[in-house]
């Protein structure tokens, strides 16, 4: 029990005491008082936690935010400030879709599409006529003449059926010299396999294109009569990737170059058998082209066992252009060792780090929020943005300098002078100091017209593999991965050129192995998604 004095006792005590005591509790109570400010931080760094973590786990994914009000900016004394902020910042209601890409406006439906949904498909032509003595009796004899036909459409569906195509091959002998020969016909894809290009392009359609797990293709094909197990499959995914398809990836490896502006991602991915402890995280990077290149498009996946700096920088060897990231220090630090390569930043991610630090704060006090602010300019960028969307690069550079960089100026000059008042720690440091650290990368867009605003493109690219990756808990050996990458890879091409992806890896499983002898790789130029000596049918009206 601590000792309490009376008033009695304090009245005699010598004053030297008195003030000794007085010092120490002073001393005690601003160490509490710094103690009980530094739970207090702590505290508040937890209920974001929580905040976000709730909002993670149950809140809803998209972003609201929307203003059609102009921020305006003008200088005074050497700065640009914000003159009707408080205006053109006040609404937080209206619907903002959750990617901040530019988009292009919904079509309206246009007379005939019915007409243009059944473009490219064979028609099976059924005819529905009356015989002449139906007609005699309905109009007297010679009595009717016969008008166009009506002509109804509807779709068929013919289920999918196996057959087994049995090759007879030609075998002849010579009776002078008995040499023998063989007719030509098709090289088997895999020596002593059953395996065809059009059972490999389902497989690969099924599980590549559609995230449909190999156990249910199994399920699948049993159900007409085909014994074919995971384990036939994934070890037919292998070899075809490595032998076959792993020749176009790498072709398009090397015109990936010749773009100005590619984008770059990753996403960790578990691989049971690769010499590590179980659980063991491993790296799949996506490189793409640049999203606002429309034709031609590359989608390449590359696998690795970690996310060091020596993946990218031997991906990217030979490229020389921009790179558009998502501020990730790897691809600075190539950016340094690299004169060839220069880095763009994502703006969607410095926005997405103010939307974090809005969430932690109560509902009510949001709109008057910092976060808040930075996301209001933030959007007036995006907004001007939207606007260029359908000029070439030469317009959409000069556009950008004229309109959009002042507002890019004018938010840095806004956060430079609102950092200082920024708490040290919690949500909104660290938006501060991501967005403060990545203005170098975050302007380059402005410089080049040819430069997306942000890394969207590679997200969505990237969001297509996590798909696919859900319903395979995880590649199972180093081999399937570098397979699963090639494969990935040439799917999204595909779906990014406008192809059907089945027509085009059968066409791909037929094409290719006829050239295997070739030491010249010129034939590719013809397999390329936007080669016009693609075969009919194989790309999407």
């Amino acid at each position: 029990m601590a000792f309490k004095f009376t008033e009695e006792q304090l009245n005699t005590l010598d004053k030297s005491f008195v003030v000794e005591l007085f010092l120490q509790l002073q001393e005690q109570n601003d160490k509490l008082s710094d103690e009980i400010q530094d739970l207090n931080k702590k505290l508040e760094l937890l209920i974001e936690q929580v905040t976000l973590s709730n909002k993670n786990r149950f809140g809803r994914s998209s972003e609201k935010m929307d203003d059609h009000n102009q921020i305006c900016f003008m200088e005074v004394d050497g700065n640009i400030i914000f003159f009707n902020e408080a205006e053109a910042v006040s609404d937080l209601d209206a619907e903002e879709p959750e990617s901040l890409e530019v988009k292009p406006a919904r079509k309206p439906k246009t007379v005939g599409k019915k007409e243009a949904d059944l473009s490219g498909l064979p028609v099976n032509i059924i005819t529905h006529y009356m015989s002449e003595d139906e007609l005699n009796a309905e109009f007297g004899k010679n009595g009717w003449k016969q008008l166009p036909d009506a002509i109804a459409k509807r779709y068929r569906f013919i289920p999918a059926k196996v057959e087994v195509d049995e090759h007879h091959v030609g075998v002849y002998a010579g009776k002078a010299d008995g040499r023998i020969i063989k007719a030509p016909h098709p090289r088997a894809l895999l020596h002593g396999s059953l395996v065809s290009p059009t059972i490999a392009a389902a497989i690969i359609n099924g599980k590549y294109v559609n995230a449909v797990p190999l156990y249910r293709l199994e399920q699948e094909f049993s159900r007409y009569g085909l014994n074919i197990t995971r384990q036939n499959m994934a070890n037919w995914m292998i070899r075809l990737g490595e032998t076959y398809l792993s020749v176009l990836y790498d072709y398009l490896h090397q015109k990936l170059y010749d773009y100005h502006v590619i984008q770059a991602d990753e996403t960790p991915v578990l691989v049971n058998k690769d010499g590590r402890t179980a659980g063991s995280k491993s790296y799949m990077w996506v490189y793409r082209s640049g999203h606002l290149y429309e034709d031609k498009q590359i989608v390449l996946y590359d696998y690795h066992k970690t996310r060091n700096s020596s993946h990218p920088k031997e991906f990217l060897k030979d490229f020389s252009g921009i790179c558009v990231t998502d501020g990730y220090q790897v691809y600075h630090k190539l950016e340094k060792e690299q004169e060839t390569l220069k880095v763009a930043g994502c703006w969607v991610h410095a926005r997405r780090k103010f939307d974090e630090a809005m969430n932690v704060v109560p509902k009510e006090q949001r709109n008057k929020s910092n976060a808040y602010l930075v996301m209001k300019q933030i959007q007036a960028i995006y907004r001007e943005e939207d606007k260029l969307k359908e000029l070439s690069s030469d317009e959409r550079l000069m556009q950008r300098q004229l309109v959009i960089k002042p507002l890019v100026d004018a938010l840095f000059v806004y956060l430079k002078k609102m950092e200082p008042t920024v708490p040290s720690s919690g949500q909104l440091r660290k938006a501060y100091t991501y967005i403060l650290n990545q203005e170098k990368y975050l302007r380059v867009f402005l410089e080049d017209g040819e430069v997306p605003i942000d890394n969207n493109a590679s997200e969505r690219a990237i969001r297509g593999f996590c798909i696919g990756k859900k319903n395979w808990q995880m590649i199972d050996t180093i081999h399937g991965a570098h397979a699963s990458a090639i494969i990935y890879s040439i799917a999204e091409t595909a779906k990014a050129n406008n192809l059907k992806p089945y027509d085009y890896f059968l066409y791909l499983l037929e094409e290719i192995p006829k050239h295997m002898d070739d030491t010249n790789r010129s034939f590719l130029e013809n397999l390329l998604p936007w080669s016009p000596n693609l075969p009919e049918g194989i790309r999407k009206n």
